[in-house]
């Protein structure tokens, strides 16, 4: 058993799935960008490939959790934090899948909008995790980035709210507008799933601080 009294061990395996989040996020903007259908089965490939590294880094993370004593920080809260960012990953590879199972006629500029917002946060959360090498230190840096990721959350619900109001006043095929409907509840569900990797942060940023 190894016996630990920092957590920055498990700091670097925590940053590299944020790259694979920034990665993926910014793999999925692109695809709303895309007009050309036939690469959107290329990137899906890619996205997908990115999800199972990040898988092998979450087992990863849980053998060396289970084999090291913490003394900084609870256990539970950074497995919070790693299932957080594990499920994020899963959303996004499921909205590119939705992409290629839907093939909509058109994929709209509101929905990229959204698409942005997520593509954002994981850049906020790419930030915001190597802090945690020195939580008492990066305290209201760590705040700041929790905020960031609360409001692009915020304003990702508003422009969803809004898209799907607009769609239902414009569009006339019902077919598109199931998968537009669709999509756009799936961009917004990885926008959510940001904010939950946020959230554990901050439970574990406050159960830190109080011990």
């Amino acid at each position: 058993m190894m016996f630990r009294g920092s957590e920055n061990v498990f700091v670097p395996i925590l940053a590299k799935q944020t790259g694979f989040l920034c990665q993926t996020s910014a793999m999925l903007l692109g695809m709303f960008e895309d007009t050309e259908t036939s690469s959107w089965s290329r990137v899906e490939h890619e996205i997908k490939s990115c999800e199972v590294q990040g898988d092998a880094l979450l087992t990863e993370f849980f053998e060396m959790l289970s084999e090291t004593w913490l003394i900084q920080i609870n256990k539970l809260d950074l497995q919070a934090v790693a299932m957080a960012m594990d499920d994020c990953l899963d959303v996004i590879k499921d909205t590119s899948k939705a992409i290629l199972i839907y093939a909509p006629a058109k994929l709209d500029s509101r929905l990229k909008e959204i698409a942005q917002m997520a593509a954002d946060q994981s850049c906020a959360i790419r930030e915001m995790i190597p802090l945690l090498a020195d939580v008492k230190k990066n305290v209201y840096a760590i705040n700041h980035c929790c905020d960031r990721v609360t409001e692009l959350e915020h304003a990702a619900d508003d422009a969803y709210e809004e898209y799907i109001g607009s769609i239902f006043h414009e569009m006339e095929d019902f077919r598109e507008l199931v998968k537009c409907k669709g999509l756009a509840e799936m961009l917004e569900n990885e926008t959510d799933a940001f904010k939950r990797i946020s959230d554990n942060v901050r439970k574990l940023l406050l159960n830190h601080i109080s011990a």
